[in-house]
């Protein structure tokens, strides 16, 4: 029995489907919508298979299969509840309307008894979907951390190991393709955030949606920074963190989930992860720690994605039945000002006697513990220095009102930098 697709899109992603479809027996590509039929294509697409109506590819009998790949929400929704209401399975690949309308679409396909795969989604070819909606269904997931776009990874190792400014940087990722003419989504971090949404919807049985999401991008990280980091003995990574928090009573629980440049331990695995790779560590109750890690883009690695969610959403035409994923209603949302973090603070100060005693004056007055601290002279600085603390963990509202606090200090003569610090 060969079952038909209709593939909606054919870029970069459906160009690479294309050819991995053609290697697998029993799967076959009925019609593809495209937005130009004469555009030239890399892949070995047949070009009596395309066609510019994407409403007539879902709506043939023949298809039994839609995968989606064109991006964006609308015509994708549309399309995309088009087919569910036909009863046909879809495959997307699209972050951006799974994480804004995920649960509408889901909805529409328990409706329908048929199933909407979207393991392509989040970090490319890494099966963190797949994971947690199957393997730790049972597990109850404490904390999602994951380094989820290439683009921001490949630059801020390029700066790590290369000293290169940020801009440099930037530069060559967009040489190389990682990154886009305009890379607003990747390097301010609306990328990561849509991931991080889909991650914790499905870890917490909880509808968070993209708009929930804390966003802060790199492009404030300097070279300075990176040097502050690694002589501390740590990593700075773009993270997306998901987290929930019960306060004793699973029934009150609320979800944090944000993305910011942070600090991580050289220890931590995710430090260890460079260029345009993707990671995501999972912390469960009974699991403990574990984490993914491989290609989060590109082509090829997104294309293998979408691949086995077509074979499975094939074989369950053929065996019949249908696996729906379990999102739950709207929870309570942990506004940034209550969340948690450790932080490394980068004064500069007068080199003057009871500065150190004026400043961990602000801290303790604000509930702000230190955890390490260092000093370091500026040569020909006038009689100023460096100070670098890092603190215990606190809720960014009292590390806002602290640092409000040193800007009232006379020793205190800026606030250079200041980053989260992963773990404490």
């Amino acid at each position: 029995m060969t079952l038909g697709l209709g593939l909606l899109g054919c870029g970069t992603v459906g160009g690479a489907l294309v050819d991995l479809i053609a290697e697998q027996p029993g799967l076959e590509i009925r019609q593809v919508a495209v937005r130009s039929t004469t555009k030239a294509r890399a892949s070995a697409i047949d070009p009596d298979l395309l066609t510019t109506n994407a409403e007539a590819v879902v709506g043939r009998s023949d298809v039994d299969i839609v995968v989606e790949v064109i991006g964006g929400i609308e015509p994708a929704r549309s399309l995309i509840l088009a087919a569910l209401r036909a009863g046909k399975p879809v495959v997307t690949a699209n972050k951006e309307l799974i994480a804004n309308c995920g649960a509408e679409l889901l909805e529409a396909a328990d409706a329908e008894g048929v199933d909407l795969h979207f393991e392509a989604a989040v970090a490319g070819a890494i099966p963190i979907v797949r994971a947690l909606r199957a393997s730790l269904r049972g597990e109850s997931i404490q904390r999602i951390t994951g380094i989820v776009n290439g683009t921001t990874n490949y630059i801020l190792t390029k700066m790590t190991e290369d000293g290169a400014e940020y801009g440099t940087a930037l530069a060559e990722a967009q040489r190389l393709g990682y990154a886009e003419r305009d890379p607003t989504a990747d390097v301010e971090g609306f990328d990561a955030g849509a991931k991080a949404a889909i991650m914790a919807s499905i870890a917490f049985n909880a509808n968070v949606v993209a708009g929930d999401v804390f966003h802060e991008g790199i492009s404030a990280v300097t070279s300075s920074d990176i040097d502050f980091a690694q002589r501390l003995g740590y990593k700075i990574k773009l993270l997306a963190i998901a987290e929930q928090f019960t306060d004793g009573d699973e029934r009150k629980s609320s979800v944090g989930v944000r993305v910011h440049p942070a600090m991580v331990p050289d220890s931590h695995p995710l430090a260890s992860v460079r260029d345009s790779f993707n990671a995501v560590f999972v912390e469960g109750a009974a699991s403990g720690e574990l984490m993914f890690y491989g290609r989060g883009a590109g082509g090829e690695p997104t294309a293998s994605a979408v691949l086995g969610d077509v074979i499975d959403a094939a074989a369950a035409l053929k065996l019949g039945g249908h696996r729906p994923i379990a999102v739950g209603g709207r929870v309570p949302i942990m506004p940034i000002d209550d969340l948690p973090s450790a932080f490394c603070v980068n004064l500069l100060v007068r080199d003057e006697p009871g500065v150190l005693a004026q400043v961990a004056g602000a801290l303790g007055t604000n509930g702000v513990s230190i955890r390490a601290m260092e000093q370091h002279d500026i040569a020909g600085g006038n009689d100023s220095a460096r100070l670098i603390f890092i603190t215990h963990a606190a809720p960014e509202r009292q590390l806002r009102t602290t640092l409000a606090a040193f800007g009232e200090l006379d020793v205190v003569l800026g606030i250079d930098s200041v980053l989260r610090v992963l773990g404490d």
